[in-house]
């Protein structure tokens, strides 16, 4: 007589909500795939089907990507619910620093996130394009500095003088920008 192997499984919503053992396997009977799990981490770890997986030296544009997966993404990794908050285009300039206040906001952040918003087409990019690939002299990504007080949620972008660049939306090399053909956008999740 044959043995059967049968492994925990449920909807996406229920793997979603489930810690398994450290080495545990469980069937994600929504999304058709396995998922690994190591004792601490909700869900588990999704693995890729085979239909998942890009062909070998193919091109991967994250553009392709949907927003669902995304927010799902963000959902595993930030508790929810949570609120974002956007600063205004900021002016770069050759100061210091950079700092936006999220005023009326009192509750520190949970991730700040930096990107740069082209103004003027330049290095591949387009106006109103975005990018978080940008760095400060030899930094790559703006450092950000955070805290909170009577009048809500500061943000600093240390700058100390050095020159903004980006990473070339075709070619990823490290093209110096200027300035005022650039915006800073602050984004905090709270």
């Amino acid at each position: 007589m044959s043995r059967v192997l049968q492994i925990r499984r449920g909807t996406t919503a229920q793997n979603d909500n489930f810690t398994g053992l450290a080495g545990e396997i469980t069937y994600d009977t929504t999304a058709k795939t396995i998922r690994v799990h190591d004792g601490s981490t909700l869900g588990g770890v999704a693995l890729a089907r085979a239909d998942e997986i890009p062909e070998p030296g193919a091109e991967f544009d994250i553009d392709s990507v949907p927003d669902t997966k995304w927010s799902e993404i963000v959902a595993r990794v930030a508790p929810a619910p949570f609120t974002t908050y956007t600063s205004t285009n900021l002016t770069i300039s050759g100061s210091t620093y950079i700092e936006y206040v999220f005023s009326g906001v009192s509750t520190a952040p949970i991730i700040v996130h930096a990107s740069l918003v082209c103004q003027t087409a330049a290095a591949g990019y387009v106006p109103d394009d975005e990018t978080t690939a940008f760095g400060i002299g030899d930094y790559c990504t703006a450092p950000l500095y955070t805290f909170v007080d009577g009048n809500g949620v500061h943000v600093r972008t240390m700058i100390g003088g050095g020159a903004f660049w980006v990473a070339h939306k075709s070619t990823g090399v490290k093209t110096n920008i200027v300035n005022s053909e650039w915006k800073l956008k602050i984004r905090i999740y709270c």
